[in-house]
């Protein structure tokens, strides 16, 4: 006899259900949300566990791994697709969302997902603590900049460096706007410090890291997109094709298709989204910025001619996201490509 069990995570406890192969539930009960307390609750039955499934959530890839690491079945399903399963519930309880989950392990629907090493996660914490404070600072001197505007004050468009210095030069004898910005301002100060330290972290990490090195050499991409793909990719060889990767990370047109209606809309979207945006990015700077000719911008750039360049920033994002996994898998550097003299042809 087989068993298979789901469980639903929260902060503090999570509920259990295991099922036989039957669907009969055999046990329920709950246990504190931590690797450890869960594989004494699985084994203190000495049940043969064929699966065990979580959500996706916040503490999944932690639990995950601890259950793995005891030798347990532990499998992370992926989120939408459960949600579809506890519907058919017809009162939502952590109870019920366990029992769920114990009959989507029972008959294999359901669709497994990665879970990244905890270097990958640590990396990618990393990118959201510095774009956290990068949107803070520019929060913080948007408000700078309507505060000024009140007085009558222009500000331009200083840098982000030199944003404090240029402020206090500006306000000098208006004491009452200085009364309302120099706060704002040593908080400013203080973020750009913590900010430098924070993009330092990642310039290290990309100089160390092989494969950073490696994406870097294509034009546009910088060692933040670098590590950005290379944290949330973690292994290249899970994707079957390389073009895989852009319907990944959501650079694909999304598809709604019932009898005669057959809608392309806008890309899904779906996916990292700090991965997706470092790649519009890094399209954005290799179609606007790159002075050395590529096939790939000169195909970004016919993209842009016919269908304009928002059009064209996705395409060509979603082409790097194609080629850095396929560099990344082949261990070759960047191709270029043979430019062709249009006159001369």
């Amino acid at each position: 006899m087989m068993y298979y069990a789901g469980m639903d995570v929260s902060l503090e406890e999570t509920s259990i259900c295991i099922v036989d192969e039957t669907g009969r539930i055999v046990k329920e009960m709950r246990a504190i949300s931590e690797p450890p307390a869960l594989v004494t609750a699985l084994e203190e039955f000495g049940l043969p566990m064929e699966r065990i499934g979580l959500e996706a959530c916040s503490l999944a890839a932690w639990l995950h791994d601890g259950l793995r690491s005891a030798g347990l079945a532990a499998v992370c399903i992926e989120t939408r697709q459960a949600n579809a399963a506890m519907k058919t519930m017809p009162n939502k309880t952590d109870r019920n969302d366990a029992r769920a989950l114990a009959q989507i392990m029972r008959t294999g629907w359901f669709r497994q997902v990665h879970v990244k090493s905890r270097q990958c996660r640590l990396w990618r914490s990393l990118l959201v603590a510095r774009r956290t404070v990068m949107n803070e600072m520019r929060s913080i001197e948007n408000v700078v900049r309507a505060i000024l505007r009140e007085g009558g004050i222009k500000l331009g468009t200083p840098s982000r460096a030199d944003f404090v210095g240029k402020v206090r030069d500006i306000m000098a004898g208006e004491q009452l706007l200085i009364a309302l910005v120099e706060p704002l301002l040593a908080v400013l100060a203080t973020m750009l410090d913590e900010f430098a330290r924070l993009t330092k972290q990642v310039l290290d990490v990309a100089k160390n890291e092989m494969a950073c090195r490696q994406l870097m050499s294509v034009p546009g991409v910088g060692p933040i997109t670098a590590l950005a793909f290379r944290a949330t990719i973690d292994r290249p060889d899970r994707f079957r094709r390389s073009r895989d990767v852009g319907a990944h990370l959501g650079l694909t047109p999304s598809r709604y298709q019932s009898g005669e209606t057959d809608i392309q809309g806008k890309i899904s979207r779906c996916g990292d989204e700090i991965a997706r945006t470092a790649l519009y990015e890094a399209a954005h700077s290799l179609l606007t910025r790159s002075k050395k000719w590529s096939s790939l911008r000169a195909w970004g750039m016919g993209i842009a001619k016919r269908r304009g360049m928002a059009r064209a920033r996705v395409a060509v994002a979603r082409k790097l996201a194609v080629i850095l996994h396929w560099m990344w898998c082949d261990g070759s550097e960047f191709r270029f490509g043979k430019q062709i003299d249009l006159a001369a042809a």
